[in-house]
């Protein structure tokens, strides 16, 4: 029997030590691990038109852009429907949270408090990926 296929999941952050433990951390999940990685939104756009991932964990606060910018292209694609799209930012707030769904976002975690929860959807996705068809 085969090993099932690794997620592959871009991930966009424009800090390199949150973007390093994010790296260990989804690597270490064995079931998933970064394909690409991109600290702007101009350059989140042209990776993702370059190749399809399972999932993407967005900051809204980049070097350049938005994580929001970022939610608006894969809504316009119609990207969202195979693609999971994670938003972890610091600025949880109330109104950030409603545009990130109005864009399509499936979660939204708060940096300080649920930086843990982006590995628990990740695992949470690669064990849907792995059941058999018709379970």
């Amino acid at each position: 029997m085969s090993a099932a296929p690794m997620l592959n999941v871009l991930l966009i952050e424009d800090s390199p030590l949150i973007r390093r433990s994010l790296i260990e951390a989804i690597d270490a999940t064995g079931s998933a691990r970064v394909g690409a990685f991109a600290d702007s939104a101009a350059a989140a756009l042209r990776v993702l038109d370059d190749q399809p991932f399972d999932a993407v964990i967005v900051d809204l606060q980049l070097r350049e852009g938005s994580g929001i910018e970022v939610l608006a292209h894969l809504q316009r694609r119609k990207m969202l429907d195979s693609t999971l799209a994670v938003v972890l930012t610091n600025h949880a707030l109330p109104t950030y949270r409603q545009r990130c769904a109005q864009y399509g976002a499936h979660h939204f975690f708060d940096k300080s408090l649920e930086f843990d929860r982006v590995i628990e959807v990740l695992e949470q996705l690669a064990s849907q990926a792995r059941r058999p068809l018709g379970k």
